[in-house]
């Protein structure tokens, strides 16, 4: 009874409570859970529809170069395919038939393989540049027979030439003594005179050939023509060329004119070979881009103790270096070369450009973009450097090893970084895009500290700093300000939280262009210099060319070369 009592039978009414009370808390936990599902696909809808926004917005200008594909264009390129189809077809018949011929008669003259080789200038249709190089000596005491030609590729403002020299070819009546005292036959060293004369006619040339035709020896026929060997101390007849000057590309093809014109119009305003070699044949010059890289790698490594030397007073005496990267890609080079023996695809490599003070501007690979690349880049350089807040500058400018490598106790003090507004404005720009208000507010901001620093620009280092206290500094203060007080505020992960907390971190570098008035705000130039590797299809490298670096100097562009490579020359 006592049991029965303490403890009475709930009701079914209560039971059906009971059971409806715990239904709707689980329904209740079910729709939080919900809830929570739905915010964070809310979240991942707008990063979504923002990274949408700035891929629209960073295609803009290259959708409106782009040509659409037309019916026209379809019909074209089905036209191009069935020519290709068809030439192939033409060259197997071809090369068909050309196989029954030589079954059939197997003494026949065989088609002629391997180089042909050097270029015949003669049968192009270029201008004619005749320089004439004579020897003021020998003019005076012996007698000029003739002259040996030889035809060089070269370049004018204008346009491609054929470059002439007419070396004077001289007869003299020297003793047995004078003709063997140079070794060879020739005289000592001659002073050598260069002028450039009018291009003959046809009827008008005079050549080796042509004046042996006329009963005068050549140069091309002096050692058949000369006279048996005199005793000594008696006069003989010799035949004396005129020497060439020294060259830095001895035996070439290409003049220096045509040769610099190729490295600047590559290395300085990033014209690929491709599109070189398609100017050059509408010039009526046809030259491959293999035959371009060729020069281009030779010069860089004859001129690369030029650079290193160039590179090591720029280190010693700029005050503030400004450096970016970019990547490009690397060929992997000939299959019996590579340790596999197997094909492959390319691998990235990455430029580094440094400009010193604006004078000097290099251009250095690194086969990995790492901090001991960094690190190593710039030993023992510890003024100021300005780049980007990237993460392979930390250990540079902390002074501390990188990950895995030993402490180096000869690396000297740490240089001090000069930040990139810029960079800090691209973030703001980016949120702006996405209609985010706080960007559009920060990127407001940033643009009058640009426009401010931009009316200073003609003035003094001292001025500019003096006047960058007076009125750019207020408004650097206020744009932290604003910063701190927004970032403070509780806010979901974003493009305006990115944006504000670049500025926070770095935010004594950006504010390093305060302390010195020759400290730039951006680090424009180092991107506007990486634009001629940058550019698409401008720059496609091997590992010969890609390690050794290309080198190239003039005052204001340079390319280094490494230290093995700058000795060699």
């Amino acid at each position: 009874m006592h049991d029965a009592a303490a403890k009475p039978t709930p009701t079914p009414e209560q039971q059906r409570i009971a059971q409806l009370e715990a239904e709707l808390a689980a329904a209740k936990s079910e729709l939080v859970g919900a809830r929570d599902a739905l915010a964070q696909l809310r979240r991942a809808y707008t990063r979504a529809l923002e990274q949408l926004q700035l891929l629209q917005r960073r295609l803009f200008v290259a959708k409106a170069e782009r040509a659409e594909v037309s019916a026209e264009q379809l019909a074209f390129e089905s036209m191009f395919l069935e020519v290709q189809r068809l030439q192939k077809a033409l060259d197997d018949a071809e090369r068909k038939t050309s196989d029954e011929r030589q079954h059939d008669d197997p003494k026949g003259p065989k088609r002629r393989t391997g180089s042909k080789g050097r270029r015949d200038l003669s049968e192009s249709d270029l201008p004619v540049v005749r320089i004439e190089l004579s020897c003021p000596e020998l003019d005076a005491t012996a007698t000029r027979i003739g002259v040996e030609e030889t035809s060089r590729l070269g370049y004018e403002r204008g346009g491609m030439r054929r470059i002439v020299l007419a070396r004077v070819v001289y007869k003299a009546e020297r003793s047995v003594t004078d003709a063997s005292s140079s070794g060879d036959g020739e005289a000592a060293p001659l002073q050598v005179v260069a002028r450039e004369v009018p291009a003959p006619t046809p009827a008008a040339s005079v050549s080796p050939e042509n004046t042996a035709a006329a009963g005068e020896p050549s140069a091309s026929s002096t050692a058949l023509d000369a006279p048996p060997p005199a005793p000594r101390g008696e006069a003989c007849t010799a035949f004396i060329t005129t020497p060439l000057p020294k060259e830095l590309f001895r035996r070439s093809l290409l003049a220096p004119s045509i040769i610099a014109h190729i490295l600047t119009s590559k290395y300085l305003l990033g014209v690929p070979f491709y599109r070189l070699e398609q100017q050059l044949e509408l010039q009526g010059a046809s030259l491959d881009r293999g035959t371009m890289c060729r020069y281009a790698e030779d010069a860089g490594a004859t001129l690369g103790a030029i650079v290193e030397a160039a590179r090591k007073e720029a280190f010693e005496t700029a005050f503030c270096l400004s450096t970016d990267a970019t990547g490009v890609s690397i060929q992997p080079g000939p299959i019996q070369e590579r340790k596999d023996k197997k094909p492959g695809p390319c691998r990235k490599g990455h430029f580094f450009v440094v400009l010193a003070d604006k004078d000097h501007v290099f251009f250095e690979y690194q086969p990995k973009h790492t901090s001991a690349a960094v690190c190593e880049m710039f030993r023992g350089f510890s003024r100021y450097i300005q780049a980007d807040a990237h993460a392979i500058y930390d250990a540079l400018f902390r002074g501390t090893p990188p990950r895995g490598a030993a402490a180096d106790e000869e690396r000297g003090p740490p240089p001090t970084e000069v930040g990139c507004w810029s960079h800090c404005r691209t973030n703001f720009w980016e949120a702006a895009v996405c209609k985010h208000e706080l960007g559009v507010e920060g990127l407001r901001r940033i643009n009058a500290i640009f426009a401010v620093d931009r009316k200073l620009a003609d003035l003094a280092p001292a001025q500019r700093k003096v006047r960058r206290d007076a009125v750019v500094r207020p408004l650097v203060d206020a744009f932290f300000a604003w910063a701190r007080a927004e970032h403070a505020r509780p806010r979901e992960r974003g493009l305006v939280s990115t944006a504000l907390g670049y500025a926070l971190n770095q935010e004594q570098p950006l504010r390093r262009f305060l302390d010195d008035g020759r400290l730039r705000l951006e680090n424009n130039a180092s991107e506007r210099a990486l634009r001629s590797i940058a550019m698409e299809g401008s720059l496609c490298v091997t590992p010969s060319n890609g390690r050794n670096c290309s080198v190239f100097a003039t005052t204001h562009f340079s390319t280094r070369a490494p230290v093995e490579h700058a000795t060699a020359a």
